[in-house]
């Protein structure tokens, strides 16, 4: 599986469902997340906890419930005493980078890589901070929550500001952003719209709640050949160039233009 860095898609599959959890690791998506937060109902989550954090495997991602709430402060100190940590920890509806803090301290040296889920207002103004906690890998548009607060459809028009304001936060933070997921599952070319915009905003990933959905995501956010032949062949002009800028198929190539193209080979090193 690949660094949160090449993160692409991100499958989520309920805590409650341990018969999925191989099939979903099969789907090829780059990380599946295992849920114990909105998958899971409240007379459920004891037993969700006891049996996916007691028998925690380090190829999952896992989710737990928030911070500010019983169930996420159990399952906080439930995975203080794993064995075994995940390889990335989904923190949901985080409003401070105060909570990032209080996580990291319980957990200690042993904290696996952060990713915050901005899913309120109050978390999208703070969400500069919290990108820049000390521990924060990457961080996730939690559309849903935030739809229903705003009382508007989880749908791109309605979010494009909360999108773009969130986009922002995590460049200024230096990490990753990561989609919410598309929810309507038979709608294949809605999904691919939705990703190509995802795309052009500058979201890095995009989380899946089903196996059918990773491949349309891979196709459109993973770089194409097409994408990588131009890339290389930009940085061998650059580079021949000394590092000046110069002229490229009929475009000014400079320093901030070759660092995308930069990005783009770094991320088809799946």
């Amino acid at each position: 599986m690949q660094t949160v860095d090449r993160l692409t898609t991100l499958l989520f599959v309920p805590g409650t469902r341990p018969d999925r959890f191989a099939k979903a690791l099969a789907s090829g998506a780059d990380a599946v997340c295992i849920d114990l937060e909105d998958s899971v109902p409240a007379e459920g989550k004891a037993a969700a906890r006891a049996a996916v954090i007691g028998a925690m495997d380090a190829d999952f991602a896992l989710r737990i419930n928030g911070l500010t709430t019983r169930a996420g402060l159990a399952d906080l100190l439930a995975l203080a005493e794993a064995e075994t940590m995940p390889r990335l920890l989904l923190v949901p509806k985080v409003e401070s980078a105060a909570e990032i803090a209080m996580l990291r301290a319980i957990l200690e040296d042993r904290t696996p890589p952060i990713v915050p889920l901005i899913e309120t207002a109050r978390g999208l103004r703070e969400a500069h901070a919290i990108a820049a906690a000390p521990g924060v890998a990457a961080m996730m548009f939690g559309g849903g929550d935030l739809s229903a607060e705003l009382g508007v459809a989880l749908a791109w028009g309605p979010l494009v500001h909360a999108r773009s304001a969130f986009v922002l936060a995590c460049a200024e933070g230096g990490v990753p952003a990561i989609d919410v997921p598309f929810i309507t599952l038979d709608n294949v070319e809605g999904l691919a719209a939705e990703t190509r915009a995802a795309k052009a905003l500058g979201f890095a990933a995009k989380a899946a709640i089903h196996p059918a959905q990773i491949a349309p995501i891979h196709a459109i956010l993973r770089p194409t050949a097409d994408e990588i032949a131009e890339a290389r062949a930009a940085l061998a002009a650059f580079d021949a160039g000394g590092g000046r800028a110069i002229r490229f198929n009929g475009q000014m190539l400079e320093a901030p233009i070759v660092r995308r193209f930069r990005r783009i080979l770094n991320n088809a090193e799946h």
